[in-house]
């Protein structure tokens, strides 16, 4: 059974692609720095359009990525870990919220600095969130709040 050089060319082609995607794809997920990030967490009372992968900038820049989320039966809050790049550091009177990219864009996290000297160490929790608001509830507190005017 002889291949042909075109074939072997062509196959050596796809596989350096494919590992090249693979490497993009890790970096963007925030693995490839498994050694130069730290977690924090943080409890939310909506996390709506954020998972596992959701970007956690600061002043618009990436600077980690959601790790992990559950819901806390006994608060029913849900519980977030996400990873920080470990040359970020965080005053630990900062504050995190669910921010919204637009009306047809997607959710982040994003850190909202404090002015403390003092930074959140490895596995801290940042205690002053704001959850997701829901434009379709905006929506109808507006609506509804105008409807009440006109009579």
């Amino acid at each position: 059974m002889t291949h042909s050089t075109t074939e072997v060319l062509t196959g050596g082609l796809v596989l350096v692609v494919a590992a090249g995607f693979a490497f993009y794809a890790a970096q963007a997920a925030g693995l490839s720095r498994g050694g130069e990030n730290y977690p924090l967490t943080a409890s939310f009372r909506s996390l709506e359009g954020v998972s596992v992968g959701t970007d956690v900038r600061l002043a618009g820049v990436k600077i980690g990525t959601v790790t992990g989320v559950e819901l806390n039966a006994e608060t029913f809050r849900a519980d977030t870990t996400f990873s920080v790049s470990k040359d970020i550091m965080i005053p630990d009177d900062s504050a995190i919220v669910i921010a919204s990219e637009g009306l047809l864009g997607g959710n982040f996290v994003e850190v909202m600095p404090g002015g403390s000297p003092f930074n959140f160490e490895s596995g801290d929790e940042i205690v002053d969130t704001q959850g997701a608001v829901s434009l379709i509830s905006l929506l109808v507190k507006f609506v509804s709040g105008s409807g009440g005017d006109n009579s």
